[in-house]
């Protein structure tokens, strides 16, 4: 049985995406230059916050930070593809296309976002490669 809603969402407010946005470009520049504790800030310290990596499945807050903490050097990447979609005013979904420089494989990275009191943070994120970039 369908539920109905008693409102939908609005999708994409201009100033919700504009934050957003801002939020997950904050994001990429930290990823860059591995800065730690704004990739930390931006992950919702919360033991419901996953982060399912290339190589790793990471559950809660602390098991990100300890990821973080220990990776050197910085991952470097273009992304590409970037869309951003926000429902209502404090949730949102980011997915982008990344490659890392050097390699023909196309990566993805999925983040769900959600507006607490500090701000928006990641409760949720999503890094694969495409198999179809393995052809290449």
């Amino acid at each position: 049985m369908r539920r109905s809603l008693a409102q939908e969402p609005e999708i994409n407010l201009p100033e919700v995406h504009a934050e957003v946005s801002v939020a997950f470009m904050r994001y990429e520049e930290a990823l860059n230059a591995n800065d730690v504790v704004v990739l930390n800030q931006l992950f919702r310290d919360a033991p419901y916050t996953l982060r399912f990596g290339l190589a790793e499945e990471l559950y809660g807050h602390a098991q990100i930070a300890a990821f973080r903490g220990a990776r050197t050097p910085p991952v470097r990447r273009t992304i590409a593809n970037t869309v951003i979609t926000t429902f209502g005013r404090d949730f949102a979904t980011a997915s982008t296309e990344f490659r890392r420089p050097g390699q023909a494989r196309l990566g993805r990275q999925q983040q769900s976002w959600v507006r607490f009191s500090e701000g928006w943070r990641i409760v949720a994120a999503h890094v694969s490669y495409s198999a179809a970039g393995d052809e290449k």
